[in-house]
C-alpha cells in the first residue's frame, strides 16, 4: 500500500471528514434489510472516535437525482449506527450549509456527526469544485472508506482532496485494495477465475485482463452462450448478445494461444420458458433444443468447477452460475460458492467481487467463510479490468 491510510494520520482533536458507503438496501417500512456496509465501516470509525478525533461521516443512498426526497434520508441509518456503536449519532440536516456548518462546530473529541444525503445535491456526481470546497470546510482531514464509490469522481470521492494535504485509506479501502491487488498482481497460483452474470459485455475486459494473470477461466451464467454461439452450437431461446458472438470466437482462439485453460459448462439446466414453476431438464450443452432456455450450468458442470477450484491457490469469483433469484436454477451458483468456502479452509485466498456474488454467496450463509467478500461490484469490476479508481488516485501517496 503506497497510498496514505488511517493509521499514518494524527486524529486526536481533529475533524476528520470521511466518505462511507451507507448505500443499503431498505424495505418499505424504511427498515435496513441488509447493513453488511455500515458493520464493514465500523473499524474506521472506531478508530477516529477511540483516538479523540470528531468523525463527520457522509454518504450517498439510492439515486434521489439532485432532490431532498424523504425516502432517501440516511435518518435509518444513523439510528442503526448509534446502537451499533453504542453512543448517539446525530444526524445533520443536509451536507453543506451554515446549520451544518453550526453542528459541526459543535462536535467534541470522540463525537460523531453523519451528514444527509450527498446527492440531494445534483453538484456531488457532477464533481463540483465549490461543492466539494464546502464538504472539505468540515474537516481537518479526509477520509475514505467507501470502495463502493471509489470508481466514480465525485465531489465526495475525488473533488474533496483538493481541498486537503492528507487524504487516507479508511481500513475497509484499505482492505478491499490489498485482495483485489492480490487478484491483478502478484496471485498465489494455482490462479483460478470464475466468471458469470447474465452478459459477457460487462466482463470483457475483466476475461481480457485476467487472461494473461490466471491458469483456468471459469465461465458460466447468460455469458457462456455467445461462447457456444461462436462454436456453431444450437443455445435454444438462452440469452444471447448477438453483437459479441464473434469477440467469444477471438476470446477462445486467445485462450488456445496463450495455453489459458477456459473452461465452459459442459451440461446445463434448460427450461421451457424463463419462471421457477417452467418445465425443467438437464442437457449436454451441445443439445439445446429448439424453443428452451438455459438456466443454469448442469451438474457435470458444477462438479468440473468445484474440482479446479479445489486445486486454486487463488481464487476470484465475479457473477453468479445461473438465474440464482429462483431457487431452482440455484443449483450452480451454489456449487460455486461452496467449492469457495472448501477451498479457503485449505488455505486459499478466495476473493469474491461484490454485487450477485456476495448476494448468493449470503443466501448461503458462506459470506464469512471466504477470504474477502468485496462491498462494491462496481468498482471491484473496474479493478479487475485494470482500471485506476478516481477515487483510490485522488488519495495522497506516502513518501
Amino acid at each position: 500500500m503506497k497510498t496514505l491510510t488511517i493509521n499514518d494520520l494524527e486524529l486526536k482533536g481533529k475533524c476528520a471528514l470521511v466518505r462511507v458507503d451507507f448505500n443499503v438496501p431498505l424495505d418499505e417500512h424504511q427498515m435496513i434489510t441488509d447493513d453488511t456496509r455500515i458493520v464493514e465501516s465500523l473499524p474506521t470509525i472506531k478508530k477516529i472516535l477511540a483516538d479523540g478525533g470528531r468523525a463527520i461521516l457522509m454518504s450517498h443512498l439510492g439515486r434521489p437525482k439532485g432532490k431532498a426526497t424523504p425516502e432517501f434520508s440516511l435518518k435509518p441509518v444513523a439510528e442503526h449506527l448509534s446502537k451499533l456503536l453504542g453512543k448517539p449519532v446525530k444526524l445533520a440536516p443536509d451536507c453543506v450549509g451554515p446549520e451544518v456548518a453550526k453542528m459541526v462546530g459543535e462536535l467534541k473529541d470522540a463525537d460523531c456527526l453523519l451528514l444527509e444525503n450527498l446527492r440531494f445535491h445534483k453538484e456531488e456526481e457532477a464533481n463540483d469544485a465549490e461543492f466539494s470546497k464546502q464538504l472539505a470546510g468540515f474537516g481537518d482531514l479526509y477520509i475514505n472508506d467507501a470502495f463502493g464509490t471509489a470508481h466514480r469522481a465525485h465531489a465526495s470521492t475525488e473533488g474533496v482532496t483538493k481541498f486537503f494535504k492528507q487524504s487516507a485509506a479508511g481500513y475497509l479501502m484499505q482492505k478491499e485494495l490489498e485482495y483485489l491487488g492480490k487478484a491483478v498482481g502478484t496471485a498465489a497460483r494455482p490462479y483460478v477465475a470464475i466468471l458469470g452474470g447474465a452478459k459477457i459485455s460487462g466482463k470483457i475486459d475483466v476475461i481480457q485482463n485476467l487472461m494473461s494473470k490466471v491458469d483456468a477461466l471459469l465461465v458460466g451464467g447468460g455469458m457462456m452462450f455467445p461462447f457456444y454461439k461462436a462454436q456453431k452450437l444450437e443455445i435454444g431461446n438462452s440469452l444471447l448478445e448477438e453483437d459479441k458472438v464473434e469477440l467469444a470466437g477471438k476470446i477462445l482462439a486467445e485462450a488456445r494461444q496463450k495455453n489459458v485453460r477456459l473452461l465452459l459448462p459442459v451440461d446445463c439446466v434448460v427450461a421451457n420458458k424463463f419462471d421457477n414453476n417452467a418445465t425443467t431438464k438437464v442437457v449436454s450443452v451441445r443439445e439445446i433444443p429448439p424453443g428452451w432456455q438455459g438456466m443454469d450450468i448442469g451438474p457435470e458442470s458444477a462438479k468440473a468447477f468445484a474440482v479446479e477450484i479445489s486445486k486454486a491457490k487463488t481464487a476470484v469469483w465475479n457473477g453468479p452460475m445461473g438465474v440464482f433469484e429462483m431457487g431452482r436454477f440455484a443449483y450452480g451458483t451454489n456449487a460455486v460458492a461452496e467449492a469457495l468456502a472448501d477451498a479457503t479452509k485449505k488455505g486459499a485466498t478466495t476473493i469474491v467481487g461484490g454485487g450477485d456474488s456476495a448476494a448468493a454467496l449470503a443466501n448461503v450463509g458462506l459470506q464469512k467463510s471466504v477470504s474477502h467478500v468485496s462491498t462494491g461490484g462496481g468498482a471491484a469490476l473496474e479493478f479487475l479490468e485494470g482500471k485506476t479508481l478516481p477515487g483510490v488516485a485522488a488519495l495522497t501517496r506516502k513518501a
